[in-house]
């Protein structure tokens, strides 16, 4: 019986192809293995940023060294690196035996099974931005039973001037919602308890369908299921981001009062050069209506410091608009070169020494926003899904709220899948400490 071994880099949706196709492994009769015991390893891998590739490089180059001392590993690679430099890879290390493009996945298990260690690289590459040769295969074998991803779109039309994204996976292509509705069903009756929908851009779910049965729709026929105790998504474009959106949230308990609203810049200018398709203003309105829709919902952003010709100024409306906003969580990032897109060929880049300290400064004001919001959670009482150990601490758990946020309480791995009523306790700036709430 021939090993393998998955590892995933970057996203959640890089998650989902890595639980697909260990799934799909395991249905052809393969074991998952440790790494150094494994015949073929599989890296799904990420381009968002140039750290993660070098990340995933490093990597093929130690199995590269393996393979000639041991003659195994092969390696196969797959995902949004995959697409961009891929070919180069297999170049550089002759343990790269199969490459694959995000959108040919479906392709990947089988000939990862004909893999032979002498034989030639072969390559399934995305050359067609629509075309789609998806892995129909429900995510059983997953790394949490209690919580699945269900990807509901593939790439995005929105070609913002920094991203990658729709030149390594594709066109925007929205999957038929029978078929995430039938998968979501099958993966509730298998003990999933939490489900993500997932989407380089939710919003824009079903806008190249024109049919009418857009992301609303969706998000209410998915909360209507049957077992399904709670729902989230990720990730939304401000500009897609309709008021039906609102209205099916209000309505739908089972709904996670959640959501990532990347706004990147506070800059109008630097918007602008960002192709985001809205102001800051805009964005400020559209943040006041979610929070006037659900006043209890926990809001996040995603923000770029350093794009190219950013000035102080600029930088400082971003800073501002984070003092304004208090988003419960920020993911921040220094602007990071990806070659294809307008905005690597742009001038003025901003020096690194500059992007490092501008990205210090933000994480310390969002440190602080954080700490101080999470402190209004103390003496509050939660439900929280438990599922898993906390990255810290002997005999502790952690769960999340249904506003997204962290709990971390005593518990063992009995817990795990359960909704556990707590008292909140104690905050930090990213996480929050509780007890079990005794029953009355």
């Amino acid at each position: 019986m021939r090993k393998f071994f998955i590892r995933v880099f970057g996203c959640q949706m890089n998650s989902y192809d890595g639980d697909r196709l260990r799934t799909a492994m395991n249905h052809m009769g393969w074991t998952e293995s440790a790494e150094d015991e494994a015949d073929v390893v599989m890296l799904v891998t990420c381009s968002i940023r140039e750290k993660a590739e070098q990340k995933a490089a490093s990597e093929i180059g130690r199995y590269d060294l393996q393979r000639r001392r041991t003659g195994k590993p092969s390696v196969v690679l797959v995902g949004c690196m995959a697409q961009r430099i891929g070919r180069e890879m297999a170049k550089k290390f002759p343990c790269v035996k199969l490459v694959s493009g995000p959108r040919h996945l479906g392709l990947v298990p089988q000939a990862a099974a004909e893999l032979t260690p002498d034989c030639a690289p072969r390559f399934f590459m995305d050359d067609d931005p629509r075309a789609l040769i998806d892995l129909e295969v429900v995510p059983t074998a997953r790394t949490n039973p209690f919580k699945a991803y269900v990807t509901i779109t593939y790439g995005c039309d929105r070609f913002c001037s920094y991203c990658i994204v729709p030149y390594v996976r594709g066109r925007l292509q929205s999957r038929a919602h029978e078929d995430i509705l039938n998968e979501m069903k099958a993966l509730i009756d298998g003990g999933v308890r939490e489900i993500t929908l997932l989407g380089q851009n939710v919003d824009a779910y079903g806008k190249d369908l024109k049919n009418g049965y857009g992301f609303a729709s969706l998000l209410a026929d998915a909360a209507a299921l049957p077992g399904l105790e709670r729902l989230r998504f990720a990730t939304s474009h401000p500009k897609d981001f309709d008021a039906d959106i609102l209205d099916v949230m209000k309505e739908s308990p089972s709904i996670c009062r959640a959501i990532n609203l990347p706004v990147q810049s506070g800059s109008d200018r630097i918007l602008r050069e960002m192709n985001r398709g809205y102001t800051s203003g805009q964005y400020l309105e559209l943040v006041d209506r979610i929070k006037s829709a659900l006043p209890d919902v926990s809001l996040t952003t995603d923000l770029i410091v350093g794009f190219p010709g950013e000035t102080e100024e600029e930088f400082r409306d971003s800073y501002r608009l984070l003092e304004k906003v208090k988003f419960d969580i920020v993911h921040t990032a220094a602007y990071s070169p990806r070659e294809g897109t307008r905005a690597a060929m742009m001038d003025c880049q901003v020096d690194n020494r500059v992007k490092a300290a501008r990205l210090n400064e933000i994480n310390a004001l969002q440190a602080s926003i954080a700490r101080a919001s999470n402190e209004q959670y103390v003496g509050q009482e939660f439900d929280i899904l438990a599922d898993g150990w906390a990255p810290r601490g002997e005999g502790k758990i952690q769960g999340r709220t249904m506003t997204d946020k962290v709990v971390i309480i005593p518990g063992g791995e009995e817990d795990f899948g359960k909704t556990i009523p707590v008292t909140i306790t104690r905050a930090s700036h990213w996480s929050l400490e509780g007890e079990r709430r005794r029953k009355p």
